[in-house]
């Protein structure tokens, strides 16, 4: 009986160190750390503000009586712009976007030859132009350092142009205004560059550069000059525009995946 005891503890030792050797034989799970990243694509939304430096438009004003005029000395006040937009960006260089902005009203001043004026001399030609914009834009990410991403763009639209506080000031009669205003939407473009600043994986903060062409400007037709259906028109509206803004990034991080390494085959010496 004793030594069917000892046979029966012997067996069940072996077991036991059989069982914790397959034990030892598992592989543990192992959880890799993939470091998170943003997601590539994604909708954003952005604003800006902006100030624009006007180059000088060419004046003029063709009338059936008064004959072709062509204004001297033009020039155009700086104005302030405000924008949004909305967005997507479909791999890691390539981005696009539609735009509104709205611009401040900039005076536009020009000397035209006063036709009828004792003594000759020059008209001084004024209106106020603001502006609405939209555009469809697309910009290339050159890629990315230390959270800075520089980048180059080009835009298409339209710009409706508006004119108001048309008046024209003559050497013998002085001051005359020409009441109302007048809009026209014209074909406009854009090139920019610029860069961006990650603040965080969803803010970022954009500081660029855009020259604008916005086509012209008509003002109302001058009812007490020439025929009085004629206007004055701005041509060459274009501008150097200096921008600061921002963009929202919709979207999360990357989740690091958990995985077990793949087993060996297991083998045992009983």
């Amino acid at each position: 009986m004793n030594l069917f005891f000892k046979r029966l503890s012997l067996t069940g030792f072996a077991v036991a160190l059989s069982t914790a050797g397959y034990a030892a034989d598992l592989p543990a799970p192992v959880i890799e750390h993939v470091p998170e990243v943003p997601v590539v694509g994604g909708l954003y939304l952005r604003g800006d503000i902006g100030y624009k430096f006007y180059n000088d438009p060419s004046g003029n004003f063709n009338d059936p009586v008064i004959g072709d005029l062509r204004f001297e000395r033009e020039s155009m006040d700086n104005a302030w712009m405000i924008g949004v937009g909305v967005g997507y960006k479909w791999n890691k260089y390539l981005r696009t976007d539609l735009t509104v902005d709205y611009e401040t009203p900039a005076t536009i001043k020009g000397y035209a030859e006063c036709v009828g004026c004792t003594g000759g001399g020059f008209s001084e030609e004024y209106t106020d132009v603001d502006v609405w914009t939209v555009m469809l834009n697309g910009y290339i990410d050159l890629g990315t350092w230390n959270r800075i991403t520089p980048y180059v763009g080009a835009g298409i639209g339209a710009a409706y142009v508006r004119t108001n506080n048309t008046y024209s000031i003559t050497p013998t009669i002085g001051r005359t205004d020409y009441d109302g205003q007048n809009g026209e939407w014209n074909f406009a473009w854009a090139l920019m560059a610029g860069a961006s600043y990650a603040v965080t994986n969803n803010w970022e903060i954009d500081a660029g550069y855009q020259y604008r062409d916005l086509g012209d400007a008509k003002t109302v037709k001058l009812h007490d000059a020439g025929s009085g259906e004629t206007r004055v028109e701005w041509d060459d509206l274009t501008a150097h525009e200096i921008r600061l803004g921002v963009r929202y990034n919709f979207g999360g991080r990357a989740a690091a995946p958990v995985y077990y390494e793949p087993q060996g085959p297991i083998s045992s010496n009983f």
